[in-house]
């Protein structure tokens, strides 16, 4: 869970994700459409990907791919930040 705390922290936005993941795919295009530029880490190509993500499943991410963070904070998965981006709560997030 260290590992994944930091992480998080060392940019302001952070996205977990597995890069045969469609849904990884459009929560990163959603950032990159806000002109935001996520630091990215692929499970599948970072050291012991699969404890982070047992850790982002303990931290309350399930499914834990992908996982966002904004600041160290947790935002959660696809579902939550495409209700924030429908609500419109994500872009004011990201200012």
């Amino acid at each position: 869970m260290e590992r994944v705390t930091k992480l998080a922290s060392e940019k302001p936005v952070v996205i977990f994700i597995k890069s045969s993941c469609c849904m990884s795919h459009t929560i990163k295009t959603l950032f990159y459409d806000f002109e935001v530029d996520p630091t990215v880490h692929e499970f599948n190509e970072i050291p012991r990907g699969r404890e982070i993500k047992q850790a982002l499943s303990r931290l309350g991410c399930n499914p834990s791919i992908p996982a966002v963070f904004i600041g160290v904070e947790l935002l959660g998965g696809a579902n939550e930040v495409t209700s924030l981006h429908l609500n419109r709560s994500f872009v004011p997030m990201l200012k």
